[in-house]
């Protein structure tokens, strides 16, 4: 009895160090997707339109709350940035910030990614300070070599 009790003690302490290497060696590939996904929060954020687009994949999809509401192809993202700062200076708005939360999903799996974050958008209109209700940032990522992309992502109000 004590032989198969030291036996099955033993097999769960290497399933489960297994287990732990398994999320060990997922760890570097999640903090790379989400350096990503900062470096594109922080790009928008500092008004910095190359370092955010940086992160972008061509071809991308994206769905975001402002006209033409949807955008994919080769230069998605580019065009999103162009409307963007269209849909921005028609409604008088300045100082745009995104805020984003720690993530809710972070998932890797091989190549791919899946990320969701709780998020705000705040901004002045003709000066006044204005913030949405919170929001939600869901992110599709591919590793293209050496680097994380954002192949799709959507802006969803709460």
């Amino acid at each position: 009895m004590r032989k198969t009790l030291a036996l099955a003690m033993a097999v769960i302490l290497v399933a489960g160090s297994a287990v732990g290497q398994k999320k060990a060696a997922e760890n570097p590939d999640k903090k790379a997707v989400l350096a990503t996904v900062h470096q594109f929060v922080d790009g928008f954020n500092k008004g910095d339109t190359k370092s955010a687009l940086a992160t972008c994949a061509s071809p991308a999809a994206i769905i975001d709350e402002f006209p033409p509401f949807a955008w994919s192809g080769p230069n998605a993202c580019d065009e999103w940035a162009k409307d963007f700062d269209a849909a921005a200076k028609k409604d008088g708005m300045t100082d745009a910030k995104v805020w984003m939360g720690a993530p809710t999903t972070v998932d890797v799996a091989g190549d791919r990614a899946y990320v969701i974050a709780p998020t705000k958008f705040s901004y002045k209109v003709k000066g006044k300070a204005t913030t949405e209700p919170p929001a939600r940032l869901t992110i599709a990522l591919q590793k293209k070599g050496n680097d994380w992309k954002i192949v799709a992502w959507t802006w969803s109000k709460s």
